[in-house]
């Protein structure tokens, strides 16, 4: 059976409307805003990119602790895919006929860079990674996020 579309959450839907009359999810989960720290296992480039855009999708309201394995998944493709590109760009300095990507077999075939398919796939997996988060374009267009309030817990509302 095929997956249907994502759903929308409650809080777009009271902002851009319920034309399927749904009834709301009146009891969604709610992540308190926060700036993970990244896992150890990172490599350079992902750490790099990790303290990129962790602030920023903090400002937005987007991050939260619970998103420190997806946030970090997004970072190890956005590694992965520039260390292979590296690499191509490195092989390309002595190839400059095919620019690193073909490469010859054993048997003198030409046959395409294995590190073009890692990067290929790399990049694709970031792509869908930024994508959760809202860090494309037409990510962006379908989030509205607002920005964690400083000091300000909403259970005090009631607790207070």
């Amino acid at each position: 059976m095929k997956p249907g579309t994502k759903p929308k959450p409650t809080h777009l839907k009271l902002v851009t409307g319920n034309p399927g009359k749904r009834s709301l999810n009146r009891k969604e989960a709610k992540a308190k805003a926060a700036i993970p720290a990244p896992p150890h296992h990172l490599t350079a480039d992902a750490v790099e990119e990790w303290n990129r855009v962790a602030t920023e999708l903090y400002n937005l309201g987007i991050l939260s602790e619970i998103d420190r394995a997806a946030l970090a998944a997004y970072a190890m493709a956005y590694g992965r895919w520039v260390q292979a590109e590296r690499a191509i760009a490195k092989m390309a300095e002595k190839d400059q006929l095919t620019g690193g990507l073909m490469i010859k077999t054993s048997n003198g075939n030409a046959i395409q860079n294995p590190l073009v398919g890692t990067a290929n796939k790399a990049a694709a997996d970031m792509m869908r990674y930024a994508a959760e988060f809202g860090m494309t374009p037409s990510a962006r267009s379908r989030i509205a996020a607002q920005p964690p309030e400083e000091g300000a817990d909403p259970a005090d509302r009631f607790f207070a």
